[in-house]
């Protein structure tokens, strides 16, 4: 069994720091009375391994509590239930920022200043951080930063899954797409729109797609937009990414912006990326989509 107990000064990052065990498999408790660590444990021995990797968040919240939690450490390590202690802080001029950027008061200073807070909940928390298996400094640290460092120090690894793209094509008349992380524009190349024997088709029909594409503008511009994506592909899995939306545009959504999310996705398989298309407007009421 897999015990981690989440601590530290308050503003440095606990929930955030719950959230990534959270979303690795571990069942996660905030703000557990200290006195029931060693019953919770039991409780999840009990369960037949269905619950094997815990995560708790204690700290100074449980007010006169926070005083058993030593006394519950030792009944673990008596019982032989082993655990890792995870102590999170900053500094004071961060964590007085955090504070005064989330308009919360300190805990240990609900009417006063809270650097007074800050000093004494230091002063509180400075055996259980003397004890502590591992002891992240947050104070510059970007939130994928700190899931980098949890990771690397309290979970295993495992085999990344591929960023997920997808590329939907789109008509402006319709909207952008509210999930859309890069957008882009094609209204610049010539209108299959305008040539009569290709106006009922899509952007999907062969004779649209090599209307579309035999413009030197679209070569070069779909060029240019595989090499960027290609470059920004790792920088967004090193940020933790793990879908990323290209929404290509036209005016109508049925035409141009069809051909070249189709022509990009090519690429990008080929490329070995695991990759879904979507044409949200491809069937939308021609004359309300008027175009592509």
């Amino acid at each position: 069994m897999k015990f981690v107990i989440i601590t530290g000064l308050s503003g440095a990052g606990r929930t955030l720091a719950l959230r990534v065990f959270e979303d690795h498999g571990y069942f996660c408790v905030d703000n557990l009375p200290p006195a029931l660590i060693p019953t919770f444990a039991e409780l999840c021995r009990e369960s037949r391994k269905r619950i094997n990797k815990i995560a708790l968040v204690i700290d100074i919240r449980g007010g006169g509590f926070f005083d058993s939690l030593f006394e519950s450490l030792k009944t673990m390590r008596d019982t032989g239930y082993p655990y890792k202690i995870l102590f999170l802080e900053a500094s004071d001029e961060v964590l007085i920022k955090r504070f005064k950027e989330s308009r919360r008061r300190h805990p240990l200073a609900p009417e006063g200043r809270i650097v007074e807070g800050i000093i004494s909940e230091r002063k509180k928390m400075a055996k259980l951080k003397e004890e502590a298996d591992c002891i992240i400094d947050t104070s510059y640290k970007t939130p994928a930063q700190l899931k980098e460092e949890i990771v690397r120090n309290f979970i295993e690894p495992k085999r990344e899954e591929p960023l997920l793209i997808n590329v939907v094509s789109f008509g402006f008349k319709q909207g952008i797409p509210l999930d859309a992380d890069l957008v882009f524009d094609v209204r610049f190349i010539p209108n299959p729109f305008y040539v009569d024997e290709l106006r009922p088709l899509s952007g999907e029909d062969p004779e649209v797609r090599d209307y579309v594409m035999k413009w030197p503008e679209s070569k070069q511009f779909l060029e240019k937009l595989h090499d960027m994506v290609e470059f920004l592909i790792p920088y967004y899995i090193k940020e933790g990414k793990s879908q990323l939306v290209i929404a290509i545009g036209c005016t109508g959504g049925r035409h141009r912006s069809i051909a070249i999310a189709n022509e990009l996705s090519a690429q990008l398989k080929a490329a070995h990326h695991k990759v879904i298309v979507d044409h949200r407007d491809v069937n939308k009421d021609r004359s309300e989509a008027s175009e592509s």
